[in-house]
């Protein structure tokens, strides 16, 4: 059934405020998801003695919550999406602190809490509704000059921090980090403030350097390949050689079948390998989209909360999607984090599905949340589509 632009319906509503550009460039990076996952995992799933198609009916499985949950966020209005952010927050930190106690230790890492079958990593979920509480209280400090919003925004991302070292996460640690100050820096403060929370980070990062001991491998092994094992990442750069500007074609990729993550944190070598780099360049270009779209906005947004809250959100988007394309070209040191959208995983997909519908909510021109009722039912019928 159409949709009128006369329509009074909610769906009518969100359909005609909604960025629908944006809403279906994500769309196409969880169908294009599906696609990868059907290529890299079979040979994962042959390797650990299950059903070929163990890992794709998953990822299948998980998708369904995944666009629930992002149609239903992009629905929110602003001031829902502040208080989802809140409960979210506390509920996050309860579990990533639990996993400290109750957490399984896998490769090291106490990340992930069993639910039955399932694994949930807590900290996934921590990254969308941290960034949009801290956008709040940089907000109002941008209001009110006498609420200390800096001040407990700081104090929340050390609160966090702290919990990410202990399991230890640092690869999510500097994630968070590195989007906190890029909304710090949105905010307008001093540079002066700006460069000394980044060298308080460079800092930390060498500290984790000198006393924690697969941090310093990692980082000895990416600036000295011969130091150590760096099987992963050479077979992910032998990938790219292999399959050159088209691809082996879908199936036909050998590489996948040494590489013991190809459906998840490598998974973008298995698309290099089997569907060629002019693949991988218009997958780079769908993100590049997403977040230059989102930027955009943020930039153009009178609105100081939507703009550092989009800022947020956006730099978590788009700097895991670099992180994990940059180990998979061996230009970062490893690290274990998804590609999102494209890699294996429910708590990353449906996480990071949340963080965009929270994007879209907020990038919304006429919420009916955030204007008075007669405001928009007079202007209702003659909108201006956001995607124009």
């Amino acid at each position: 059934m159409l949709i009128g632009r006369t329509d009074r319906g909610h769906l009518a509503n969100w359909w005609f405020t909604v960025d629908r550009k944006l809403f279906s460039a994500v769309l196409l990076l969880m169908a294009a998801g599906v696609l990868f996952n059907m290529a890299a995992s079979p040979a994962v799933a042959a390797r650990i003695g299950v059903p070929p198609f163990h890992f794709l009916s998953r990822q299948i499985l998980f998708l369904v919550p995944a666009f629930m949950v992002f149609l239903g966020s992009s629905m929110l209005p602003a001031n829902y999406v502040r208080r989802l952010a809140f409960a979210g927050f506390a509920a996050s930190l309860v579990l990533v602190a639990m996993t400290l106690a109750f957490g399984a230790e896998i490769k090291g890492a106490t990340r992930w809490l069993s639910v039955g079958s399932l694994a949930v990593q807590p900290s996934e979920f921590l990254k969308p509704v941290f960034v949009v509480v801290c956008a709040f209280f940089m907000a109002e400090k941008m209001r009110r000059p006498d609420m200390p919003g800096i001040y407990i925004a700081a104090a929340l991302l050390c609160a966090v921090i702290a919990l990410l070292v202990l399991q230890p996460d640092f690869g999510q640690t500097i994630l968070i980090t590195a989007a906190w100050i890029t909304m710090l820096f949105m905010t307008g403060i001093s540079w002066v403030w700006i460069l000394a929370v980044a060298g308080a980070g460079v800092c930390g990062l060498f500290f984790a350097y000198l006393t924690v001991s697969h941090v310093a491998s990692r980082i000895d092994r990416f600036l000295s390949p011969d130091s150590g094992d760096t099987f992963q990442v050479d077979m992910a750069r032998d990938a790219f050689e292999r399959g050159g500007l088209l691809g082996k074609g879908p199936g036909a990729g050998s590489v996948k079948m040494s590489i013991p993550d190809a459906h998840s944190d490598f998974a973008f070598s298995v698309i290099g390998e089997e569907f060629g780099a002019v693949t991988c360049i218009l997958l780079v270009l769908i993100f590049g989209f997403i977040v230059v779209r989102g930027i955009s906005f943020a930039l153009r947004e009178d609105d100081p909360f939507r703009r550092l809250a989009v800022t947020g959100l956006i730099a978590i988007f788009g700097m895991q999607a670099v992180i994990n394309m940059g180990v998979n070209v061996a230009l970062l040191p490893a690290k274990g984090m998804t590609l999102p959208f494209i890699s294996y995983g429910g708590s990353s997909l449906i996480a990071m599905a949340l963080g965009m519908g929270l994007v879209l909510a907020l990038t919304r021109r006429r919420a009916t949340g955030d204007m008075p009722e007669h405001v928009w039912n007079q202007s209702r019928l003659a909108p201006q589509p956001i995607g124009n």
